[in-house]
């Protein structure tokens, strides 16, 4: 089903986030046509919040 997404996706996650395992974020960018992922190192489930600067510009860069 990945696959039928046509919408760019932006995929963030933490390298340790142990409610979602990291690996999720690979899948979804592999079978996300048009996928970006993001991982933040040393980062928890808050990723965003870990890395609020360059969160946002990634957000920027993506939406842009």
């Amino acid at each position: 089903m990945l696959g039928k997404i046509r919408q760019p996706t932006l995929v963030v996650h933490g390298s340790k986030d142990v409610v979602v395992m990291p690996i999720n974020a690979f899948l979804l960018g592999q079978h996300i046509p048009d996928a970006r992922l993001v991982m933040y190192p040393d980062a928890s489930h808050g990723a965003q919040s870990q890395y609020s600067d360059e969160f946002l510009e990634h957000a920027r860069r993506f939406l842009n």
